[in-house]
This record gives C-alpha cells, sequence and structure tokens, in this order.
C-alpha cells in the first residue's frame, strides 16, 4: 500500500496546483533524454520525486535536495 505523505521544502508546504491538496503518493521518476536512450545508458539519467496527489491525481516533479516528506499520520 502507498504511503501517504504531506511535502515541504524549507518552511513552504507544498500543495497541488490542480485542487489545493497536501497529501501526496511519492515515486522516483527517471528523467530520460534520447543521447543516453541511444547509447544504452538510461541508467544513468538523473532521477525526480514524483509527489501524485491523492486527491486528483496530479503529479509535480521535484529535483530540489532540500524537499522533504513526511508521513501523514492514519
Amino acid at each position: 500500500m502507498a504511503k501517504h505523505v504531506h511535502a515541504r521544502i524549507g518552511e513552504r508546504t507544498i500543495h497541488c496546483p490542480t485542487c489545493g491538496g497536501d497529501v501526496f503518493r511519492e515515486r522516483e521518476v527517471k528523467l530520460n533524454s534520447t543521447g543516453m536512450e541511444f547509447f544504452n545508458l538510461a541508467w544513468a539519467n538523473e532521477s525526480a520525486t514524483g509527489l501524485i496527489c491523492w486527491s486528483c491525481g496530479y503529479v509535480q516533479l521535484f529535483v530540489n535536495p532540500h524537499l522533504s516528506l513526511y508521513r501523514v499520520q492514519d
């Protein structure tokens, strides 16, 4: 089962730009480039943190190293 998380960058809480929700599922997303795919080096591409809004499903991608995730208390 996916974990529910809240997200922050510094003191700023991340909200969904579509519905305003603040509960997300988190997932690692590879940022593939055509050149790396062509040379069969896709494994070396950079990764981002994908936050999927629990309410509407909107996906946001972050590469900010200061992104912090906090588990939602049930």
